[in-house]
């Protein structure tokens, strides 16, 4: 009995909407990565970029379920002695969603050349209207 291996060549990618509204934050990323890698197709190889195009919608609405939004931080640092930038989760969310569920998602991709393609095929917006009309997306639903 062989193995299936996919091929870079042989994959043909779709796209899907993901709406996030009232949704709790993780559980769209995870829905968004498992597109995103494919795991969701028969034909799935881990080694292979064989995922599909995301685009997650009313970003804004997503919801942190618990005390994340005062408990949890987004922390980066400069560089720099003493570059350490704190922010609450409460105040991204309000701010920049759209970065919140990126780097939610970025977390569940893996941390290679890999995961950075994957990584380009999401596109995020704040409302419901997005820019990607003529790719034909279809509502997920999963």
């Amino acid at each position: 009995m062989s193995t299936y291996m996919a091929h870079k060549d042989t994959i043909t990618r779709k796209w899907y909407i993901l709406d996030a509204a009232g949704k709790p934050l993780g559980k769209t990323a995870v829905t968004a990565a498992t597109l995103l890698r494919g795991k969701h197709k028969p034909e799935y190889t881990p080694n292979v970029d064989c995922g599909d195009f995301v685009i997650v919608i009313n970003a804004e609405q997503a919801v942190l379920t618990g005390n994340k939004g005062e408990q949890k931080f987004y922390r980066h640092h400069s560089g720099w002695t003493g570059g350490l930038k704190e922010t609450k989760y409460r105040i991204l969310m309000q701010e920049k969603p759209e970065f919140a569920v990126e780097i939610a998602v970025k977390g569940m991709l893996a941390k290679n050349s890999l995961g950075a393609n994957q990584l380009r095929r999401l596109r995020v917006y704040r409302g419901s209207e997005h820019k990607n009309a003529a790719q034909k997306p279809e509502v997920y639903v999963g």
